[in-house]
């Protein structure tokens, strides 16, 4: 009797079909129910032994949830349908911040531009490593910049992230994806004496108080934007950030710094004009005219440097934090960073213990520790280094 789910197939001319003997070699199918399409998954085999193999080890898998009898979405749908949840605010970044309006248009772009044009139709279960590879190879020969091309592949990453979440697929093409090493701009930092030139040479005084914020507190332009009066504690010197300004959006639900992390010295903001707020005109004129916003011509010839913009403004402002010797958790709260290695690979040249001064630390302490070995026997160099060492 043959077992429940396979079935034995016959040659079209073999008289076994008409109940008579055998005279060809049959093969085996054997068939498993997916529940969860509600298909049936369906394969041949020589055997019968391969066939009851088969029909365990798919029975195994669609219970673990790596087998399933549908092909799952195009790279199109499921690009369409993350756009959608992370709209929604459903998906979250890694830090579990809804994504800022901003960001969703990038990738949005990114994905219409490059990903969809040469993607759009292929099953995203079945995408491999090699098919992305190619597409970011050609993007490098056509001249695209590694930035950009790393832009275009950071919402394919997203996406398989939470496809995988969703069992839709069970493996993720883009890791150990080569791309493009991308090389940062060398960021501007202004010292506190050009800050000092920048405040007192501004075409529009009443600009002070965004410029001071800025330098002194480290909000970014969106923050800026979107300040309250009562998110502003000049008694106490805190500044609670709970949301964005988006260019088309208007004000975001909450900024990616979370609600009274970020506590700042607010004495020089309060100097000359205090902290704006909604009913100052100041705000609706950076709101209005972005780019607009600059200090004066003065400043830039008596502090020696070019026109900052508001997030240079920004680096300046972690510039001195690092300097008054504020540890780099807390700042990355202040500046507020995801998490800490955003700030360490920003900033990390400029806090103490960087590349030079470790080498200098290294040499001391070899040095003392040879010094320390020196007697009247042969000096060995087979030194072996304590497994705790203080500097």
């Amino acid at each position: 009797m043959m077992d429940k789910g396979i079935s034995e197939r016959h040659a079209r001319a073999c008289p076994a079909n008409d109940g008579g003997r055998c005279a060809c070699e049959p093969t085996f199918r054997a068939q498993v129910y997916d529940a969860g399409t509600g298909k049936q998954i369906v394969k041949s085999f020589p055997t019968i032994t391969g066939a009851r193999r088969w029909r365990q080890d798919a029975y195994a898998a669609l219970r673990a949830g790596t087998l399933t009898a549908g092909r799952g979405p195009t790279v199109e749908a499921a690009a369409a349908a993350w756009l959608d949840a992370a709209r929604a605010g459903v998906v979250r970044n890694r830090s579990g911040e809804a994504y800022k309006p901003s960001a969703i248009r990038g990738y949005e772009q990114n994905l219409s531009k490059r990903v969809l044009p040469a993607l759009a139709q292929e099953r995203l279960r079945e995408l491999t490593l090699p098919q992305l590879q190619r597409l970011v190879d050609r993007l490098a020969a056509e001249g695209v910049a590694a930035a950009t091309i790393t832009a275009t592949i950071t919402p394919l990453r997203a996406i398989y992230r939470r496809s995988r979440q969703l069992g839709e697929v069970q493996t993720n093409p883009t890791s150990g994806l080569s791309v493009p090493a991308v090389n940062r701009r060398q960021t501007r930092f202004a010292t506190s004496e050009q800050i000092d030139a920048v405040l007192v040479g501004l075409e529009r005084p009443k600009d002070r108080a965004l410029w001071a914020t800025a330098l002194y507190a480290g909000l970014r332009r969106g923050e800026l934007q979107a300040l309250h009066r009562e998110n502003v504690d000049l008694a106490t010197g805190v500044i609670r950030v709970e949301r964005g300004w988006d260019a088309e959006e208007g004000r975001c639900r909450r900024s990616q710094s979370k609600v009274g992390a970020r506590c700042r010295s607010l004495r020089c903001c309060a100097t000359g004009g205090g902290v704006p707020d909604e009913r100052t005109r100041d705000r609706a004129h950076l709101r209005r005219h972005p780019r607009q916003l600059r200090p004066g011509r003065a400043a830039a010839v008596a502090g020696g440097v070019e026109r900052p913009t508001l997030h240079e403004c920004r680096h300046g402002y972690a510039a001195m934090m690092i300097a008054a010797g504020v540890n780099v958790k807390a700042l990355s709260t202040f500046m507020g960073h995801a998490n800490i290695g955003i700030t360490l690979d920003q900033y990390g040249h400029l806090l103490p213990g960087a590349e030079d001064e470790a080498a200098g630390l290294l040499d001391e302490f070899l040095a003392r520790q040879a010094g320390e070995g020196e007697d009247d026997r042969e000096y060995t160099t087979n030194y072996t280094a304590p497994s705790q060492s203080r500097f």
